[in-house]
This record gives structure tokens, sequence and C-alpha cells, in this order.
């Protein structure tokens, strides 16, 4: 097996930065990064209850709903609200904000990519079944839904595959898979 592919099972749960949650880091780059030191970081959120997010100035963050009924997202006091209820549908939000959770019905788990601003830009894309998809650019594509054969593996839902084959390859499946696929550019030094 491949070294690109990250298993779910192989990712285990840790504390929120704020201790009121848990997460599953995918990936982080440099390989090693902290929490402060990460220009990039994927990771998969268990959101239990109505606790708040941790805070992360200087960051951008992207956000999907995976599982659950989803919740409601109040930035920095009331200021502005969004509804993550759709799931696999991507959300961007700044990391310095003050955001309450209000939960739908029930647990969720969500997808999130964390970038240093200034030092990385990206985006996560949704990726469904009957279309080719090509890896060009792409960093890493995260299993939402079902199953994906990769030249590295079979892929199911919750694994990951970092750093796909580059130039000239395609992603195609059947059925209703939904795969998330997250595109990273590095600022130039």
């Amino acid at each position: 097996m491949s070294s690109r592919i990250i298993r779910a099972q192989d990712c285990p749960p840790q504390p929120w930065k704020n201790g009121m949650g848990r997460t599953r880091e995918i990936a982080v780059f440099p390989p090693g990064a902290d929490i402060a030191s990460f220009l990039w970081r994927v990771s998969v959120a268990e959101v239990d209850s109505a606790a708040p997010f941790s805070t992360f100035p200087g960051v951008d963050r992207h956000i999907a709903l995976l599982e659950g009924a989803g919740f409601t997202m109040t930035l920095d006091g009331g200021s502005s609200e969004h509804r993550l209820h759709e799931p696999f549908m991507p959300f961007a939000f700044p990391g310095e904000a003050s955001v309450d959770v209000a939960l739908a019905n029930g647990p969720t788990r969500d997808f999130n990519l964390m970038l240093r601003r200034g030092k990385a830009r990206g985006r996560v894309d949704v990726w469904r079944a009957g279309v080719r998809h090509p890896l060009d650019g792409v960093s890493l594509v995260y299993v939402a839904r079902g199953e994906v054969e990769t030249p590295d593996g079979l892929l199911r839902a919750g694994d990951a595959w970092l750093y796909p084959p580059p130039v000239g390859e395609t992603m195609f499946w059947q059925g209703d898979t939904v795969a998330l696929a997250v595109f990273i550019e590095l600022a130039k030094v």
C-alpha cells in the first residue's frame, strides 16, 4: 500500500484547541507541524454539543458537513449566521471569528481545511460520480461517501489520498460516491 493513502482508522481523535470537542487530523503541512506552525491542515471534527469553535487568528477556514443534520454557525456574536445543513457543501470563514454552534438534531461530523493566511491559499471542491475529475493541482482527495479505486489502492469513506499522481491523471467512478478535493497553493517566498 502507498504511503499516500491515509486510512480513517489511522487518525486518532485529539481534543480541539479549546478542548471542547474532538478532531482527527488527516494531513498537515509541513509534516509534523503543530497548531501554531502549520501552513495547511485537513481534519475531520466531531461536533457533539453546542460548544464554540476554537479560534485560529490568521487562518482561513473551510468547513463541509459530512454526517448528521448539521448546525447553525453564529459568527462574531451575531454579525452573521450560516446554516451548515447540506452535506458536502463547503463554507469559508475567517479563523479569528468567534463561532457559536447550535446543533440541528444531534451530533455531526465535518470536514475542515485550514490555511495560514498569506502563506497558503486553497479551496475544497465537491466531486461526484459520473464525471472525470482531473488531478492537476490537487493536494488531497477525501472520500466523504462510497469508495474510489486509485492506482495506490482502494479508498473507503473516511480515507484520503495525499498528493495524488501529477498532471494528466483523472479520477472517475460510478454510483453515489462523493469526494472532497483539496487544492492548496503555497505562497512563493
